[in-house]
């Protein structure tokens, strides 16, 4: 049976949002498909999908060799390897842990390779000795590192020239956070069964998981608090103006940071705002010696001294987004800025401030019982400092910190890094698939929370915070592919490739 298959990689994200579910939801979920199904058939089903993927992006592979563990992720294999050869190819087995004393499914599926006369190759190879391999180790739910003769298979799969074919997940990586446990397969493909797992799309993941193919194994999509983001929201919040809108429209923003040294931060941040369609922007430097700074590159920004736009009237009214490049000098501006805000995005020197002051902190979390929106946007190291503990902390459970910091702060999180994380109190998690290392520059954190402020400003009567930071988060990724190819983006180059991108989604034909 051919079924359509689902396909992400760097150039190619879902036009939807997709559920994500974590290694508890998909046991759940297997056990009832595999109940309603006669014996063994979803497993039947599983391993054939991972065959007919084999032939899809290898068909010219004449021998084809398949890593097996002991779990039913090696019964998979089992059942590919037996289609496989059935098609005509050369397929092999190479067996990590002994097949007989594993799971009922798979300990069927073995017997039926065995039957078939799908050979074993003696002991580990050095390396893959085929055209095409198949990673079919270890799947969901492990929890500690590679030891042994698995952590030995993944680094001689690693060590091989051909392409390897990952089912379910690469084996070494943690289904649910994307973190290695000490050594994981670097696969070509991912074939990810029955649900797609987040690991997969955050914190090492992208590193490891290649291009990502889903199979639903002809099972109903069940519900889940996580997602992928796709194309579709941003592309809601990109669409033409009316003609009667004029600036009032579309709000105020105030960005507020730059301290000595800094001030491009704070820069880069307000023309993004304008770029992302704020009708009004302010820009308030924090440097003392630039009390009004003009951008004549930019002289649309209003310039205003931090004492001005500190006016709670001011702050009232407008997107305020605070501490872009603000150094110590913020930490003065803050209270006033918690306090009178209407939006609040929270960068930067202002979380570091935050951070290190129980009163700012308090400050913050209070905004939530006054109906005061507020979106925090940390990376790791910021996001450590707020929850009290490391940055290995947090990237070793990037969904767990969001959420954590979300329910801790009162407010919208978004945890920047590879795979970006929004988190919001009683709205559930996503995961941003786009943009890769090339906006790893100075900058292009400051352009992402002046775009979000800017995107907020303009849609502000109409979407919720944390749509918005999606929307923008997407945005700000998806701009890497109207940047240079493999050199990185500079942020102030990021601005104008955000808007290509804006420009590129409206005209998406398989959006319309």
């Amino acid at each position: 049976m051919t079924r359509p298959l689902l396909v992400l990689n760097a150039a190619r994200t879902p036009p939807r949002n997709w559920p994500l579910h974590e290694a508890t939801a998909c046991r759940a979920i297997e056990h009832a498909a595999a109940a309603a199904l006669p014996p063994h058939a979803l497993m039947a089903r599983a391993g054939e999908a991972v065959a007919r993927l084999a032939l899809a992006v290898a068909p010219h592979a004449k021998t084809i060799e398949v890593w097996c563990g002991p779990g039913n992720n090696g019964g998979d294999g089992f059942v590919a390897a037996t289609q496989l050869r059935a098609w005509g190819k050369d397929a092999r087995l190479v067996l990590v842990g002994d097949p007989t004393h594993g799971p009922d499914d798979a300990r069927h599926a073995w017997q039926l390779a065995h039957a078939a006369g799908v050979p074993v190759l003696d002991g580990l190879p050095q390396r893959v000795q085929a055209d095409f391999a198949i990673d079919a180790l270890l799947g969901l739910g492990i929890g500690r590192d590679l030891s042994g003769a698995m952590a030995t298979s993944v680094q001689r799969l690693n060590d091989g020239t051909a392409p390897v074919l990952a089912v379910d997940v690469p084996t070494g990586l943690h289904s649910d956070t994307g973190a290695v446990l000490g050594t994981a397969v670097r696969a070509t493909h991912t074939l990810s069964l029955l649900t797609l797992k987040p690991g997969l799309f955050t914190a090492h993941g992208r590193d490891h998981v290649g291009t990502v193919w889903f199979d639903d194994l002809v099972v109903p999509p069940a519900a889940s608090d996580i997602t992928l983001l796709g194309a579709e929201l941003p592309r809601g919040l990109s669409a033409p103006r009316l003609h009667a809108h004029h600036k009032g429209s579309f709000g105020d923003v105030i960005v507020i940071g730059g301290d000595h040294g800094m001030v491009g931060a704070a820069v880069l941040a307000a023309r993004a705002a304008l770029a992302a369609g704020a009708g009004r922007v302010y820009l308030g430097v924090l440097a003392p010696t630039e009390p009004a700074w003009f951008d004549a590159a930019q002289p649309e920004l209003m310039s205003r001294s931090a004492a001005q736009l500190l006016e709670p009237a001011m702050l009232q009214r407008a997107t305020v987004v605070c501490g872009c490049g603000g150094g110590q000098a913020v930490r003065e501006s803050l209270p006033a800025v918690l306090h009178h805000a209407g939006r609040l995005v929270l960068d930067a020197d202002a979380l570091n401030a935050v951070a290190g002051d129980r009163a700012l902190a308090q400050a913050l979390r209070a905004r939530a019982a006054r109906q005061r929106p507020t979106v925090i946007t940390p990376h790791p190291l910021e996001a450590a400092r707020l929850l009290g503990n490391e940055s290995h902390a947090v990237q070793t459970g990037r969904l767990q910190a969001a959420r954590a910091l979300s329910d801790t702060m009162q407010c919208v999180v978004l945890l920047k890094g590879s795979g970006s994380i929004v988190a919001a109190p009683g709205h559930g998690s996503s995961i941003n698939p786009t943009g890769d290392a090339r906006l790893g520059t100075a900058g292009t954190g400051d352009v992402l929370a002046g775009w979000l402020g800017g995107l907020w400003a303009s849609h502000a009567d109409t979407t919720p915070a944390h749509t918005v930071v999606q929307a923008a988060t997407w945005l700000h990724g998806a701009a890497v592919a109207h940047g240079p190819t493999a050199s990185p983006l500079r942020a102030s180059a990021l601005i104008d490739a955000m808007v290509m991108a804006r420009d590129a989604l409206l005209s998406a034909p398989h959006l319309r």
